[in-house]
């Protein structure tokens, strides 16, 4: 009985789980309520075992169907990547790699990675977009880039596969007219409060809720870390920044460092990772320009 589940019954389980009705479930795949429910109905009768609590007005899912939901995605993400990379190979190079990287990654890396592509690639167009936090995996996510080179957003959303590629060195800096660059010593929580933090901000939702980083009360946000690394410079506030974009600005005392007590002995650096929708894996190109990265 367990050999005739089928990929098809499963991406139904799937869809109701989340969409949270059959009917809804039936929506999103196009399909009749009544052949949502029977497809679950023989799906259960395969298993044995009752995946929906129908009791209420809504479907719930039982503890077996929370246990065997994650091994139904498991499964299909793994044959959706298998068909992709099939897909790909049969295919041959990309007409086009386009990339999303983060606006943290190291910009002479970045430059030594596409100069080498361009060698390698002469004749496949590269499009290139950098952004910050969400708005480096949302191209990502709706297929407008195949590629993402992401750092600030430390969490990828479901349905993405990742890479470890590099650390990015971070470190904490004010103008040297701000108050606390004359301050000895690492610096207390509440005495960071007292002054401005610039921080970037997301341009999309994927980060909503959450604070990468932040740890004072008064915080400006910006959508663009050129802006961040001129009000800096400024003196308008305090912040962390990778340490290859200010080392010049350090060595001419433009900017300063701080230590803060709580990221002794120093600001913690960012992993840096390629990321790529499941469904849709890197070709050639792709997979040389994410080995390229890791220093391949």
């Amino acid at each position: 009985m367990l050999d005739g589940v089928s990929l098809d019954q499963l991406r139904t389980f799937i869809a109701a789980a989340e969409e949270g009705s059959f009917s809804a479930a039936g929506r999103k795949l196009r399909r009749a309520q009544s052949v949502v429910s029977q497809t679950l109905a023989n799906l259960e009768g395969q298993l044995r075992v009752t995946l929906f609590d129908r009791s209420a007005r809504y479907p719930v899912l039982t503890e077996e169907g929370k246990a065997l939901l994650g091994e139904a995605k498991t499964v299909i993400y793994g044959m959706d990547s298998f068909k992709a990379r099939a897909r790909t190979l049969s295919e041959g190079l990309e007409p086009e790699l386009s990339v999303a990287v983060d606006v943290m990654f190291p910009m002479s890396a970045l430059t030594a990675a596409v100069g080498a592509f361009k060698e390698q690639f002469p004749t496949t167009p590269l499009r290139m977009y950098v952004e910050a936090l969400g708005a480096v995996v949302q191209p990502v996510l709706d297929g407008t880039c195949q590629l993402g080179v992401v750092g600030s957003l430390p969490v990828v959303p479901e349905g993405t596969r990742s890479e470890a590629l590099a650390q990015v060195p971070m470190v904490t800096v004010v103008s040297p007219s701000h108050p606390l660059a004359s301050m000895q010593g690492p610096l207390s929580s509440s005495e960071l409060e007292r002054h401005v933090q610039l921080v970037l901000t997301d341009r999309t939702t994927l980060s909503a809720g959450r604070s990468y980083g932040v740890l004072a009360a008064q915080i400006w946000r910006l959508a663009d870390l050129g802006a961040k690394h001129a009000f800096l410079k400024a003196g308008f506030g305090w912040g962390h920044m990778p340490r290859e974009m200010v080392q010049r600005d350090l060595d001419s005392g433009e900017l300063v460092q701080i230590n803060l007590e709580v990221h002794q002995p120093a600001t913690p650096s960012i992993a840096m990772y390629a990321v790529y929708r499941g469904d849709a894996p890197p070709g050639p190109a792709g997979r040389w320009f994410i080995a390229r990265l890791k220093g391949g």
